[in-house]
């Protein structure tokens, strides 16, 4: 469910939640995120993915951010 806790990404200094921006089923977790995590900083866009939703309602994908638009509403705080 959108907004459900799918993940958990941990530091050396603390672990934080990754809350799933779409309702639907979990298809596929990155498993190489086990030995190299790193590649979600690295490579957030290639080879640092998470996790694979398949939709249950593909009209929620529109309301996403693009990585422009995501950078902008940083850029706003």
């Amino acid at each position: 469910v959108a907004g459900d806790e799918a993940a958990v990404a941990e530091s050396v200094k603390a672990a934080s939640d990754v809350y799933s921006p779409i309702s639907g089923e979990v298809v596929a977790v990155n498993e190489e995120l086990e030995n190299t995590p790193e590649l979600v900083n690295s490579d957030a866009f290639g080879e640092g993915w998470m996790f694979r939703i398949k939709a249950e309602d593909p009209s929620e994908v529109d309301s996403l951010l693009d990585a422009e638009g995501y950078e902008n509403s940083i850029d706003e705080d």
